[in-house]
């Protein structure tokens, strides 16, 4: 396995550093699930502690003069004043991860003056890493869309889009994974109202961009992120031809 230390002497593009973190913290995070030591919400734990050391320290040694946003840090003010902000999630979807599920995910994104720039998700699970530098062609689109949602609190919002489309809803974990299902042609959209954060979407997003998917707020507004309440209430990505129908039918519920 390799080490923070073992990034010493590398050049990365900015790219190639967050593909190769979220790659290298997705495998720690499967050899803690593997050693059998802990399990249920106490395995969680030990796998966000582990791989946000691992990540908070190769960032911090790979790019001093950045400023780090980590869901399992706590977050402070100099990152405010950066261009450049790393935000990062050890384990989107603890619970799946405690639970030995596969619909979990690593984010790890830089965005500069707000915009979400890079990106990588690695989905340990799945033995796959999805990056902002290496896009392709979508997948075909399903003759009926399929919307992803929260397999335990699936927002009521997406669910009555979903009818209002004829959509078929799929349940599935951590955000990262949603998105990617977007991404990977598992499924044509995923609408979020219930709240988010930050590093739940900004790796994801600069994701979904690079590959031609479209991603806002639910208003159709332009993603922010390094704000200094990290705070998201929702988030819309999905492909292209969908998005005027998606937005349409979001505001038809706020009429």
């Amino acid at each position: 396995m390799r080490t923070p230390d073992a990034f010493a002497g590398l050049t990365m593009t900015d790219a190639e550093l967050a593909a190769q973190l979220a790659e290298v913290a997705g495998r720690i995070l499967i050899e803690v699930r593997a050693s059998g030591m802990f399990h249920g919400k106490a395995l969680g734990r030990a796998g966000d502690q582990t791989a946000n050391e691992f990540l908070c320290h190769a960032l911090r040694e790979q790019r001093p003069e950045d400023g780090l946003l980590s869901e399992e840090s706590k977050d402070t003010e100099e990152r405010l004043s950066c261009s450049r902000v790393w935000i990062v999630d050890p384990v989107d979807g603890t619970r799946e991860y405690g639970e030995e599920r596969t619909d979990w995910a690593v984010h790890v994104a830089l965005c500069v003056d707000g915009k979400p720039e890079v990106g990588a998700v690695a989905l340990p699970g799945l033995d796959c890493v999805l990056r902002s530098d290496v896009s392709g062609k979508l997948p075909p689109a399903a003759e009926h869309p399929r919307m992803v949602v929260s397999r335990t609190r699936p927002a009521k919002e997406a669910l009555a889009v979903a009818e209002a489309i004829g959509g078929q809803i799929v349940e599935m974990g951590s955000a990262g994974a949603k998105a990617m299902a977007v991404v990977r042609g598992e499924a044509e959209i995923y609408l979020h109202t219930g709240g988010q954060y930050e590093w739940d979407s900004a790796a994801p997003v600069a994701v979904a961009l690079a590959h031609g998917l479209h991603a806002s707020r639910v208003d159709g507004s332009p993603l922010v992120y390094n704000q200094a309440d990290t705070y998201m209430p929702d988030l819309l990505i999905c492909r292209p031809e969908w998005a005027e129908r998606v937005l349409a039918e979001v505001a038809k519920l706020d009429a």
